[in-house]
């Protein structure tokens, strides 16, 4: 599975909370469209079948860039040295 790019993975957890905030305050037909949209985005994305496993998937994939940031951080500042 390709994994999908920070900014990208990012851009879409953030659509969804917009979509799902928006459809929580006053839902209508087109914000109930916009969260399901948004929804299936990220569960392509993290290859899940569940908005549950999905945010748990994104959540997972943001600690590993992340730690590999940190790693790669590192290995320059040692070879710096």
């Amino acid at each position: 599975m390709l994994l999908p790019a920070e900014k990208e993975l990012r851009a879409v957890l953030a659509r969804f909370a917009d979509a799902r905030f928006r459809h929580d305050v006053q839902p209508t037909g087109h914000s109930s469209r916009e969260l399901e949209d948004a929804s299936y985005t990220l569960c392509v994305m993290t290859g899940t079948q569940s908005l549950d496993e999905a945010l748990m998937a994104a959540d997972a994939l943001l600690d590993r860039l992340r730690a590999d940031r940190t790693v790669a951080a590192r290995a320059t500042q040692t070879l710096a040295a």
